[in-house]
């Protein structure tokens, strides 16, 4: 049997339910030249049973391994691999039909060595899924920078949706085990000299989080992690980037002038909560969504936000936690 194209590798760790789904959405997809490795890292509720079921309809293996967290799962995958493209999926992730003949058509029109695309919101979706998604991507709350139409700088894959070639892995290597692990790896490949690229048709849906708690804890994380990017790769943060902490910052100076001296400096925050709101009434077409994505847009901005300013001030400023050599060791594996 010839080779694969693509490798699907796919971390996993107690998701049964959305492991299911996913292999659902491959074994529908157009173009079979590829294969799925699902690694499944130390659960306690594995998915072996669901990813035998799928076995006469999609070419899958199935690994179990001890938890040692969702990088190493994914270098454990590669090294199981056989393609000539490794592609990333999160697990809570649903794939278009024509995901891989798109990707085919694309790759064969313009190649690239290291790629991605946007994620959407599936019509099955929750509410909350829908309201969250709007959120990470519209260019009102994250500038654009995950996939969106409009971006304020350069496009970085993310791990729920992306991909690149078997010359990038033997040159660069794979993930390292670490917060926002996906824009180290996408730096480490451009550093490189590779070219990296969006294939914006090559979208997927994302569930992401269901409910308003964890995601402002992921996005608390996110921002935190941005400044252990910028200790290692100095001059890799962008405006773009402090945007949510100034967000924070100037916010909260408005609601004090608004208590203390006039309700009118609370004007610009309506007024901003208010585009917010017809933007996702316009995107989601759904007053109902609309309005849940008001509150996950001020939690996206303020978790990234807070999470940034926190370790701006620990790490840098009063340099506790992880020092500048520690983060240097990271990044060169020791």
């Amino acid at each position: 049997m010839s080779k694969p194209r693509f490798s699907v590798i796919v971390p996993v760790y107690n998701r049964i339910d959305e492991v299911d789904d996913l292999l659902r959405s491959l074994s529908e997809q157009t173009c079979k030249d590829f294969e799925v490795i699902i690694v499944e890292d130390g659960s306690t509720q594995p998915c072996g049973d669901t990813v035998e079921k799928y076995k006469p309809l999609v070419d899958v293996s199935y690994f179990f391994k001890s938890n040692e967290g969702r990088s190493i799962a994914r270098n454990y995958g590669i090294e199981r691999s056989k393609g000539d493209y490794l592609i990333f999926f999160d697990s809570d992730c649903v794939i278009p039909p024509a995901y891989f003949a798109i990707l085919s058509e694309e790759l064969d029109r313009t190649p690239l060595d290291c790629f991605g695309g946007p994620d959407s919101a599936h019509s099955s979706f929750t509410p909350t899924q829908k309201a969250i998604n709007f959120a990470m991507t519209s260019f009102l709350t994250t500038g654009g920078i995950r996939g969106g139409k409009v971006q304020m700088e350069k496009f970085v894959p993310r791990s729920f949706n992306m991909g690149y070639s078997r010359n990038v892995y033997d040159t660069v290597g794979g993930f390292r085990e670490m917060f926002s692990e996906d824009i180290d790896m996408s730096t480490r490949i451009r550093q490189a000299g590779f070219n990296i690229g969006l294939i914006r048709p090559a979208y997927v849906y994302h569930k992401r989080r269901v409910d308003f708690r964890k995601f402002f804890r992921q996005v608390y994380v996110f921002g935190m992690s941005r400044i252990t990017l910028k200790l290692l790769y100095p001059g890799s943060m962008k405006l773009v980037h402090t945007l949510p902490a100034l967000a924070v910052i100037i916010g909260c100076l408005l609601v004090l002038a608004g208590i203390f001296i006039s309700p009118w400096w609370l004007l610009p925050l309506g007024v901003y909560l208010i585009a917010l709101l017809v933007a996702a009434i316009i995107s989601t077409r759904s007053l109902k969504i609309g309005l849940m994505a008001v509150p996950a847009g001020v939690i996206q901005i303020c978790g990234y936000g807070t999470g940034f300013i926190k370790a701006y001030v620990t790490k840098i400023l009063l340099g506790r936690g992880r020092n500048i050599e520690e983060e240097i060791a990271i990044r060169k594996g020791k």
